[in-house]
């Protein structure tokens, strides 16, 4: 993996090498210089990638080859040969637990060790653990938007940016609180549960009845195979009459391909309702085929909708359903799950949340001199502070060497953004937010898996107050520096003046 970095990070290596500084202590931080989407939080995602690469960090006999490719040939040979010799058994990384929730400016994660082999695991670890963030952290926005009974799935996978994106993709966003994803790889690599629905090319390639093979389905109790198509058919027309849409309108290869499917599938029926009309054809069709399923001990699971005012659709969907329910006397009919795909944002999905407030049932949803830009100097110990509510109200960046604070003692410091005025506050809880993870070239610290970190993101998201929490103009999170720190920064300002 040590190749996967930018050119320039290497012709800098040279030149710390070629000045002899290669192996002066040295130490970088990952941190988001603003919340992104206009929040006021990230979630730290990522990590586990990140320490997997640390532990594979080596150049290998044809990666130093094609470095002397191109390279400039007045590169001595002399550093080809100590590359040859780089690994990260001098590393130390220290992380907020991934799943956490961070803020602008705050170090989420910290390298140590020889200049060149921090600079050289720079590119990398950004490569690894932004774009983990960032879907992370929009899996995690779509949640708040859907709340916590809303099932979404992620169904990314052909628009990903090649097969690694899109594992990258599913993965991140199970983390940010997706339920489940279309990606079987993904399924197969981490355990997420997978899902899915029929395609609109499944129901248009049946054109007749006469293609439904076999057309029988044995009672979920035992007995005699029933004849699906037939019931379906007889059960059509009693539909119709009650939607008052012509049996003829409905669309013959929709109803035998829904039929098909159920055979197929008949714990699992879902039906997508607009491949043609949804109020004449798909919706119809698939309240006879799933009364007939019913009438053989079977449940629908429930449709989906990939087109068209997904809202209004919903709501005139769950009035026939209701009415189904009502007149065929099966009351599970009337919360049957809708599901609704295509180009879902959260404008959309906060949208169709406000529009379906009063539906029954859960839908189911497919995420310097700025001083912003100054980075604040030495090595520093991060807290988070709590006030007596549980929520944190701030986090405070400390040299590394400067005593742990204490709950309930009053602490001096500056934040950030205002940072000529001093502030007193009092903590109730004070946390530590690092931990070491990686030392003498191995993982030191046990890594949670895929559903613990799911869980712990749900919760570090649950603490904050709904201030911050809330994704349109949040209130924004004071991030805080110590005296101490202050007075360094301040110093060195000084000095490049």
């Amino acid at each position: 993996m040590a190749p996967l970095t930018d050119f320039y990070q290497l012709t800098m290596a040279y030149g710390h090498w070629r000045a002899g500084r290669h192996r002066l202590p040295a130490a970088a931080e990952l941190f988001f210089r603003r919340a992104p989407f206009r929040g006021a939080f990230a979630v730290a995602a990522g990590l586990a990638e990140g320490l997997r690469c640390l532990r594979a960090f080596r150049f290998s006999a044809a990666d130093v080859a094609y470095l002397r490719s191109v390279l400039p040939s007045t590169t001595e040979d002399a550093f080809f040969d100590y590359l040859a010799t780089l690994d990260a058994s001098e590393v130390t990384v220290s992380a907020v637990p991934e799943g956490s929730v961070v803020f602008a400016r705050v170090p989420f994660l910290q390298v140590k060790g020889p200049l060149l082999v921090v600079q050289l695991m720079e590119t990398v670890l950004l490569c690894l653990v932004s774009y983990a963030s960032l879907v992370a952290t929009n899996a995690t926005r779509f949640r708040l938007l859907a709340g916590p009974d809303m099932k979404l799935m992620e169904i990314g996978l052909r628009r990903a940016q090649g097969p690694d994106g899109a594992l990258s993709a599913s993965k991140y966003s199970y983390i940010g609180g997706f339920d489940c994803t279309s990606n079987v790889l993904a399924g197969k690599l981490y355990g997420i549960p997978v899902c899915g629905t029929i395609a609109h090319s499944f129901i248009m390639s049946f054109t007749s009845l006469e293609e439904v093979q076999p057309r029988e389905l044995l009672p979920l109790a035992g007995g005699e195979p029933v004849d699906l198509l037939a019931l379906a058919k007889s059960l059509l027309q009693r539909v119709c009459e009650l939607l008052q849409t012509p049996p003829e309108k409905t669309n013959r290869g929709e109803l035998a391909a829904f039929v098909s499917y159920a055979i197929s599938f008949p714990h699992d029926f879902q039906g997508l309702l607009d491949t043609y009309c949804v109020r004449r054809s798909g919706l119809p069709n698939f309240c006879a085929v799933a009364l007939a399923l019913h009438q053989l001990g079977y449940r629908a699971i429930g449709v989906r909708l990939d087109s068209g005012d997904l809202a209004q659709q919903s709501k005139e969907i769950r009035r026939v359903f209701r009415a189904c329910g009502a007149h065929f006397q099966v009351p599970w009919f009337e919360t049957i799950p809708i599901a609704v795909s295509n180009d879902i944002s959260e404008q959309s999905l906060e949208e169709f949340s406000r529009e379906l407030v009063e539906v029954n049932g859960s839908p189911c949803m497919k995420l310097t001199e700025d001083e912003e830009k100054m980075t604040i100097p030495g090595i520093k110990t991060i807290y988070r502070l709590y006030d007596a509510a549980g929520h944190p109200f701030m986090d405070l960046m400390a040299l590394e060497e400067e005593p742990l604070p204490s709950a309930g003692q009053e602490l001096a410091i500056r934040v950030l953004g205002r940072l000529g005025e001093t502030s007193k506050v009092v903590p109730t809880t004070v946390e530590p937010l690092h931990r070491t993870y990686f030392r003498d070239g191995q993982v030191c610290e046990p890594l949670p898996s895929l559903p613990e970190v799911r869980s712990h993101a749900q919760v570090s998201l649950s603490l904050l107050s709904p201030a911050h929490r809330r994704l349109r103009e949040p209130q924004p999170y004071p991030v805080a520096v110590t005296e101490r720190l202050h007075n360094l920064l301040t110093k060195l300002q000084q000095a490049t003046q």
